[in-house]
């Protein structure tokens, strides 16, 4: 990972910060948060609320202060992930990380940001919503950087690198680079891993609701996949077809 990312965060991050906490504890319930922490296997705890109010937390503290610059952007996206003490304080730093205020600021030169907050955040609650989203922005804006930095992650030997690599598209629709997909997926056919195997059958589910006829070919062409990636590729289509 890139050692030039900033390790010092100003006094206007650590009060955003510390306002986004106090925030989250007025809202805590202790007795979910166990039961999320148990859900999530996670060794950090939750303060204990639901996604959607915990968006809605960070979203009112963040909308009360405007980002002057990427450095600051930046900056307080991993204040609040590297001095994380619960759970939601992530979430915060994966919801500015997105915010439609700041796509401009994703761009490639992020993606060590990126991959910090993924190797580092090591599972799918997180890594999911940055694949889709920020990485999907970033691939969408800068095609041509990106798609060589997501095919040496569809290879590389952490799989959540792997995952993000394979999740990047799916939400780009008729935007979809089959190549890129294709090749973000055939390193890891043969992976044992749940999460890879899972991560295949949901980007092929997802494109399937575009262009069945090409999830169909792919699946027939390789026999390889496992039994769980090609159920899940084909389950929508399986779904429609009983209907129809």
């Amino acid at each position: 990972m890139n050692n030039d990312l900033p390790t010092v965060y100003s006094d206007d991050a650590r009060s955003i910060r510390h306002s986004i906490i106090a925030a989250l504890r007025d809202a805590a319930d202790p007795d979910k948060a166990s039961l999320q922490q148990a859900y999530m296997k996670s060794d950090m705890p939750f303060y204990g609320m639901g996604v959607p109010r915990s968006r809605q937390i960070s979203k009112s503290v963040l909308r009360r202060h405007e980002m002057p610059d990427a450095a600051a952007w930046e900056a307080l996206i991993l204040c609040l992930w590297r001095e994380a003490t619960h759970r939601e304080e992530r979430y915060a730093a994966i919801q500015l990380l997105h915010c439609k205020r700041y796509c401009s600021w994703l761009d490639p030169v992020r993606a060590p940001l990126v991959e910090e907050l993924v190797v580092t955040g090591a599972w799918w609650d997180y890594v999911d919503t940055i694949a889709s989203r920020a990485v999907g922005t970033m691939l969408s804006a800068r095609p041509g950087q990106m798609r060589p930095l997501l095919r040496r992650w569809a290879r590389d030997d952490n799989i959540w690198k792997r995952r993000t690599a394979i999740l990047s598209q799916l939400r780009a629709k008729q935007a979809t680079n089959t190549s890129l997909l294709t090749d973000a997926i055939l390193p890891s056919i043969g992976e044992p891993e749940f999460f890879l195997r899972k991560g295949i059958g949901w980007a092929l589910r997802e494109y399937s609701k575009t262009d069945p006829q090409w999830v169909l070919e792919f699946v027939a062409k390789n026999p390889g996949l496992s039994g769980l990636s090609r159920r899940e590729a084909l389950k929508h289509l399986r779904r429609t077809n009983s209907c129809g």
